[in-house]
């Protein structure tokens, strides 16, 4: 019978770190993968501050610095008729070494994680293993359930605390004792990328058009952009031509009427156009005996913002943090696990809180074609932003650090280089 300290579920940015971090701290630990790699598109990408400084306490930023990557050190917002655009967050303006968002593709990010945990001889990763159901004793979660997708093969894997890291999707959200709670979104996501040209604004630009907003992330030769539309309304949209949207994009976006004209093409059909499902929702408990949930298995958030990733790496380290002493003296318990949700719900529940806001004063709005809930405020509240620099760090440091910046296990640390 197969057995490990602890068993994470998913081989996403939670569950890489929280392996990594465990197995250094002397523990255990075995990391499910369902896919056969990291690499699929449109996930993503951004690094923050938080993140790249954890890389750098870890002893190896200088090989994530060696990855290609493009920095972003402003958040900039078209704010009134004209579409000009405000900065209102200068990360660039934070102090310390790492002021900037690292936009890196996550699979050079997630293989970096495994190589790095692969060092340590307690670490193991186990790709196109996809965890099926959990092993339940006495109403204690004791493993799971796996099925190798190259064979076929079944089995078991026993461990003394299994950590669900497997998304939204996670197979935790079908307890019922965990009580999923939903909140209401207002849109879905199309991502499509579009040529860069040299003129364009650099860093992370937002536009909005008709019925449409959209978030626009350099990445050098090329914007990944995520355009978000009325809930439900996909197949409607696509349904009046992929012309019609591009040429409502430009029409929002009036830098792309200035620049060169002969800028290359968008997308030259819908099958280069994806649609992501939005979801904001969070367990009530996400733990039980034996398990505990992190991530988006725990709490789903809205792509406001974009700190989602953040937020799991978040998790991933305070887990460590409480549980690396008890796996490794074989006294982890439900005491334990509950103190990881202590740690990051108020985080949780205040970041959700912020995008649900946002959803209602002002996503929801302008996807109907009305007017902001706040009014001519955007506006009032950009030019003070313009105005007073130094207030620019108070969204530039919730972008960078959320709520505030988690330790990991100081068994876990190294030295750079």
């Amino acid at each position: 019978m197969e057995r490990t300290t602890c068993c994470v579920v998913g081989g996403g940015p939670a569950g890489m770190v929280l392996g990594l971090l465990l197995a250094r701290a002397g523990v255990e630990v075995t990391v499910l993968e369902k896919h056969g790699d990291f690499l699929r598109d449109f996930r993503g990408d951004t690094v923050h501050p938080s993140t790249l400084r954890l890389l750098d306490d870890l002893g190896f930023a200088d090989r994530f610095a060696a990855l290609p990557q493009r920095h972003v050190h402003s958040v900039q917002l078209p704010i009134g008729r004209g579409g000009e655009l405000f900065t209102v967050g200068e990360i660039g303006s934070l102090p310390g070494k790492y002021n900037y968002v690292a936009m890196v593709p996550q699979w050079d990010l997630l293989d970096l994680l495994a190589d790095e945990a692969g060092r340590e001889p307690t670490f193991q990763l186990r790709t196109n293993t996809e965890a099926t159901s959990f092993l339940m004793e006495r109403g204690r979660v004791t493993g799971v359930r796996y099925r190798d997708r190259t064979t076929g093969a079944t089995g078991e894997l026993r461990a003394t605390l299994t950590v669900a890291c497997d998304g939204r999707g996670s197979l935790a959200r079908e307890l019922p004792e965990l009580g999923l709670r939903e909140f209401a979104c207002p849109m879905d996501v199309w991502w499509f990328r579009l040529p860069r040209e040299e003129s364009d604004p650099q860093g992370l630009v937002g536009n909005a058009g008709e019925r449409f907003l959209t978030a626009m992330i350099d990445r050098g030769d090329y914007w990944q952009c995520a355009a978000l539309i009325p809930k439900g309304a996909d197949a409607e949209r696509r349904a009046e031509g992929l012309d019609r949207f591009l040429a409502s994009f430009t029409e929002a976006t009036p830098w792309m009427r200035r620049g060169p004209a002969d800028r290359a093409p968008g997308p030259r059909s819908w099958d280069e156009v994806k649609v992501l499902d939005v979801r904001m929702d969070r367990l009530r408990r996400w733990h039980r005996p034996g398990l505990l949930c992190i991530g988006d298995a725990a709490h789903a958030m809205s792509p406001v913002f974009g700190i989602g990733i953040n937020l799991a790496v978040e998790d991933a380290v305070a887990a460590a943090r409480h549980l690396a002493g008890p796996l490794r003296e074989g006294t982890v318990g439900l005491a334990d696990v509950r103190a990881v949700q202590r740690r990051r719900w108020p985080t949780t529940v205040a970041t959700q809180g912020l995008q649900r806001i946002a959803h209602a004063r002002v996503i929801g709005p302008l996807l109907q074609g009305r007017s902001p809930a706040a009014g001519g405020e955007p506006l009032r509240l950009a030019e003070v932003l313009t105005k007073a620099p130094w207030l620019k760090r108070a969204p530039a440091y919730f972008l960078a650090y959320g709520a505030g910046r988690e330790r990991p296990p100081a068994e876990s640390l190294r030295r750079s280089g």
